[in-house]
């Protein structure tokens, strides 16, 4: 995966220097002689696995918008949350009240530090399909705000669970429709698209739209990776290095990290997700020394996805460290 994702950067590159920048020889650096959209499409392109990703909801007193990347070494990945369908909201919210200079000066910052930034769509607020939101309006709208915004992408943080558990494909359909229209606005290869599904949503057999493999067999290729939910799925479940990377439960069956690559999905498009603090959800909370142990175990039967957390403040700098300190240390 690592390098059919280095190829789909290089190549964005390298056509768009062709086709817009004939007979400019690049300097040592690489962006020299570039002009500033050939520059953004590099910056924006998809980085490889692994994903280390955090979440921003929660207002922090003196922090307009996203935190300084001193405070989240180690993640490459934050996410602005939430754009709702009727607007953007808290960390999302915040980022519009920056002016244009402040936002640039922060991106150039989050760039030159290795970190994206994208806006997380949704929520447990927005039921997009129960309240009948047009997949394709919606998806123009909020592609149109990562643009007038300058992010390098979007996550869709889908949670309408009453759609899911109508069992029609009525969830599955939408989710479908709505990352087709996406990527007709934000390209694949120049922005992130990714999802956040809760782990179970994987299971096979047992949703009857298909679930979210019904969605990655159909779109997986339009969506760069997953921001599993391994966690308020209940109180036991995911809690063990078992539970989480071999083998769940049978409330949930096969949606351990393993049986859900077993079924079709990349293991490199699944990235762990955790909550920072046992706050941070109703279950599934990990302490960052365990986490640590099944982040390892896993790397070492071929992993490379990643680990998500939900969220900063709770996660930060000293949080991912400890969790990569057995298989991707900072």
């Amino acid at each position: 995966m690592v390098s059919l994702l280095f190829s789909r950067i290089v190549s964005t590159a390298v056509l768009f220097v062709i086709s817009h920048l004939a007979g400019v020889l690049a300097a040592p650096s690489g962006w020299d002689g570039l002009n500033n959209q050939a520059r953004d499409i590099l910056a924006r392109a998809t980085p490889a696995a692994p994903h280390f990703v955090v979440y921003g909801d929660q207002y922090v007193s003196g922090t307009t918008g996203p935190p300084s990347t001193s405070q989240i070494t180690g993640f490459n990945v934050f996410a602005l949350s939430f754009l709702l369908l009727e607007g953007a909201w808290d960390k999302a919210e915040e980022w519009t009240t920056l002016t244009a200079s402040e936002r640039t000066t922060v991106k150039s910052q989050y760039a030159a530090a290795g970190i994206s930034l994208v806006v997380s769509v949704f929520g447990s607020t927005d039921v997009p399909t129960t309240t009948g939101a047009d997949p394709i309006g919606t998806a123009n709208t909020m592609a149109a705000w990562v643009k007038q915004y300058d992010l390098d992408g979007i996550d869709v943080d889908y949670e309408d669970f009453g759609a899911f558990d109508s069992g029609t494909g009525s969830a599955e359909n939408w989710l479908i429709s709505f990352t087709q229209q996406l990527r007709t606005q934000l390209p694949v290869g120049q922005y992130i698209l990714t999802h956040a599904p809760v782990a179970p949503w994987f299971s096979p057999n047992y949703w009857g739209g298909g679930g979210y493999l019904k969605v990655h067999n159909t779109v997986g290729s339009l969506i760069d990776w997953y921001n599993v939910q391994f966690y308020n799925q209940g109180t036991s479940e995911y809690t063990t290095c078992s539970g989480l990377l071999t083998a769940s439960s049978s409330t949930w069956p096969q949606t351990a990290l393993f049986q859900i690559a077993a079924s079709g999905v990349p293991s490199s498009k699944l990235v762990i997700g955790k909550p920072a603090t046992s706050s941070d959800a109703t279950n599934g909370y990990m302490s960052t020394s365990t986490l640590a142990s099944c982040v390892s175990q896993a790397k070492s039967q071929g992993w490379n996805g990643g680990v998500m957390v939900w969220e900063f403040p709770g996660a930060a700098a000293s949080w991912i460290s400890a969790v990569r300190a057995s298989s991707w240390p900072v």
